[in-house]
């Protein structure tokens, strides 16, 4: 009953866009930092994980995904980082795909939090699970109000078609 409430309250979609706003600004200019600077590297940042690893911080099975799959393969994560930073962040700014985008921000800041980074990561979660707890309201302030209308148009135009074909 609560979250159906939050997923239909206009004054509940109010908070998810400032939420939302906070995520992608922090997101976005965390990203376009690393792309600007043009030398981003996310080797340094592994490094300092396994040095954690050691003293026990994170979790040794965490510690031999970095050393084994991340640190051989660190250009391709951080360009990852950079652009999945930098797009996470412009989606939520518009409110286009929240779900998805708040979804896929939670999944980078699990990782830098596995990793031993914990200054704003745990908050940075929580905000990104309410907004996937608001749905589709969470981003009723925002390109979602026009694209969601006609992903359900479509699907509802795609299931009369269907309906009609079996009726023949």
């Amino acid at each position: 009953m609560m979250i159906n409430t939050l997923r239909q309250s206009k004054g509940a979609a109010v908070v998810f866009l400032v939420i939302r706003l906070y995520l992608g600004y922090t997101f976005l200019s965390a990203g376009l930092g690393k792309l600007m600077s043009g030398n981003f590297d996310a080797s340094g940042f592994v490094q300092g994980a396994l040095a954690r690893s050691d003293a026990g911080v994170i979790q040794s099975w965490w510690g031999s995904f970095l050393e084994g799959v991340v640190l051989p393969n660190a250009e391709v994560f951080s360009f990852l980082v950079m652009w999945g930073e930098t797009l996470v962040g412009l989606a939520l700014l518009l409110g286009a795909f929240t779900g998805f985008a708040a979804f896929m921000g939670i999944l980078m800041n699990i990782s830098f939090l596995l990793s031993g980074a914990v200054q704003q990561n745990l908050i940075l979660i929580i905000l990104g699970l309410i907004l996937i707890v608001g749905g589709t309201n969470a981003g009723r302030y925002g390109i979602d109000r026009w694209i969601m209308s006609s992903l359900r148009n479509k699907g509802h135009d795609r299931s009369a078609r269907n309906s009609k074909r079996q009726l023949i």
